[in-house]
């Protein structure tokens, strides 16, 4: 996995960047070693926003491209719960590509034909 962090009205600091890290390092055991991960970490601007400390997340999987955003009052969290967002849908993109080989491979089992990709 590729992962690169960076800033929007934000400096990045070493601690920030390497907490991120260490919690998305979790999506490692799930993701290709050439699959790219791309996490900005934003700060709203707008006073009238109270959760204004934001992660956004993108990961280029092969066909698919997953996005997650999370706000709160606190970074950490930010990243925490888009680490959990994350997770949830990299399991179910996994769990959709399972199921699919299995109902192509009783379909052939069956003597019948593999159904065309759509």
């Amino acid at each position: 996995m590729q992962l690169h962090v960076k800033g929007k009205n934000l400096e990045v600091s070493d601690s920030i960047r390497g907490y991120a890290e260490r919690k998305l390092a979790k999506l490692e055991k799930q993701l290709h070693s050439t699959t790219r991960v791309e996490i900005e970490l934003a700060v709203e601007r707008n006073p009238s926003v109270s959760e204004n400390q934001v992660a956004e997340a993108t990961v280029w999987l092969k066909g698919h491209t997953l996005r997650a955003r999370e706000a709160t009052r606190d970074m950490k969290a930010s990243i925490d719960e888009l680490t959990e967002k994350l997770l949830r849908q990299v399991h179910d993109e996994r769990d959709k590509k399972v199921s699919k080989r299995k109902v192509d491979k009783h379909a052939l089992d069956a003597g019948g034909v593999a159904p065309p990709d759509q």
